[in-house]
């Protein structure tokens, strides 16, 4: 199972956070990437700066040929079609795609996979839990429910849509 994370807090040409979130997706079916599931919208307040606009996540399920390095080169160029500008880490931005779990995936050099940091957002598992129930982290062995309990719940994401 190929997943990806989604979010946006700035408005892109394709609309607010939530429908640049739902036209990203659309645009990778146009480019090899079958959306296979997809969680519902959820919201979150903007780290590290809760004054900035709250973001809107997603997390997708996907199936593509394309390899995990060429995968993450198209996310970055499906960012960049929406307006991302890699500036300042944590800056509020039109759109972010982040390759979580490639097929259970263990790797280092150059892409690290699974993500390196999905097992301390709460805006990346709680969609997760939602979108795959089934999955366990490749290395912990832990699925994203479980991840999540054990998480602090002062900025956990509220379902949308």
């Amino acid at each position: 199972m190929i997943l990806i994370a989604l979010g946006a807090n700035l408005p892109s040409s394709a609309g607010p956070p939530a429908e640049t979130l739902n036209a990203a997706l659309a645009r990778l079916e146009q480019k090899r990437v079958k959306v296979l599931a997809r969680s519902s919208l959820y919201g979150t307040p903007a780290w590290p700066d809760p004054a900035q606009p709250a973001f809107v996540n997603a997390v997708a399920a996907i199936e593509t040929a394309l390899q995990p390095v060429e995968l993450l080169a198209l996310l970055h160029g499906v960012e960049t079609e929406f307006g991302r500008l890699r500036s300042v880490p944590n800056a509020p931005r039109p759109l972010d795609i982040d390759l979580l779990d490639y097929d259970g995936r263990v790797t280092g050099d150059g892409l690290t996979l699974p993500h390196p940091r999905m097992m301390e957002r709460s805006f990346v598992l709680a969609p997760l839990a939602e979108v795959a129930p089934g999955w366990r982290h490749p290395v912990t062995g832990h699925g994203a429910g479980e991840l999540l309990a054990g998480l602090s719940d002062r900025d956990a994401p509220k379902k949308l849509a």
